[in-house]
C-alpha cells in the first residue's frame, strides 16, 4: 500500500516529456499552391474617382476582410488610417480659448453644413449644445457661454449644384435674433 501511495507521488512530480522536441520558430508554414495572390490595394495617393473606392473583395469560400469589403467613404477612411492620415479630422476643437467675433473656432468642412458641439469655456462648463453652420451662415454663437464658430469651406470650389442658386424646393432659412441686430451694432 505504502509503495502503491510513494509512486502515485513520484508519477506526479515527474515531468512529462513532449513526444516532439521543436521549437515554433522550426515550425513549417505550408502554402496551398493553388492559392492566388492578394490584388494590388491602392494607396490613398492613387484613389481618383469613386471607382477607386471598391475593395477587391474577398476569395470564393472565404471570410472578407474589413480593407477587401469596404467601399465608398469607408474605404476612404481605412486606406488613410493605413497610412496614417486622419481624412476626416477628427480631433477635437480648439477648447483652450473663448471664440470671439474678432477670433472664433474654426471648423473645417468638406460639406455645405457642418455640426459642431459647444461644451463651454472653460470646458465641460455647460451640457453639449450643438450648433449648425452652412455655408451661407458660417458663423454661430453658442447661446450658453457666447463661444463663436466659423465653419471654414475646404471641399471642392467647383460645387456647381451650390453655385448656380439651387432653391433646394423653396427651403428657406429660418430668421434668429441676428437678423435683426442693427448694421452698427456689428
Amino acid at each position: 500500500m505504502l509503495l502503491s501511495r510513494t509512486a502515485v507521488a513520484v508519477a506526479r512530480r515527474a515531468t512529462a516529456a513532449p513526444a516532439l522536441r521543436r521549437s515554433i520558430a522550426t515550425t513549417l508554414v505550408r502554402c496551398n499552391a493553388e492559392t492566388k495572390p492578394v490584388p494590388h490595394i491602392k494607396r490613398l495617393s492613387e484613389i481618383k474617382t469613386k471607382d477607386d473606392l471598391f475593395g477587391p473583395g474577398a476569395a470564393p469560400g472565404t471570410v472578407p476582410t474589413d480593407l477587401e469589403q469596404a467601399t465608398g467613404l469607408e474605404r476612404l477612411e481605412i486606406l488613410g488610417k493605413m497610412e496614417g492620415v486622419d481624412v476626416f479630422d477628427m480631433k477635437p476643437l480648439d477648447a483652450s480659448r473663448r471664440g470671439t467675433m474678432e477670433n472664433p473656432i474654426s471648423v473645417r468642412s468638406a460639406g455645405d453644413e457642418q455640426y459642431a458641439g459647444c461644451t463651454g469655456f472653460p470646458a465641460d462648463s455647460h451640457n453639449v449644445i450643438w450648433l449648425t453652420m452652412t455655408r451661407e451662415r458660417p458663423v454661430e454663437r453658442c447661446p450658453e457661454c457666447g463661444n463663436v464658430y466659423k465653419m471654414d469651406y475646404v471641399g471642392p470650389q467647383d460645387d456647381h449644384a451650390h453655385d448656380h442658386g439651387h432653391d433646394h424646393h423653396g427651403f428657406e432659412e429660418p430668421k434668429t435674433f441676428a437678423d435683426y441686430v442693427k448694421p452698427e451694432y456689428w
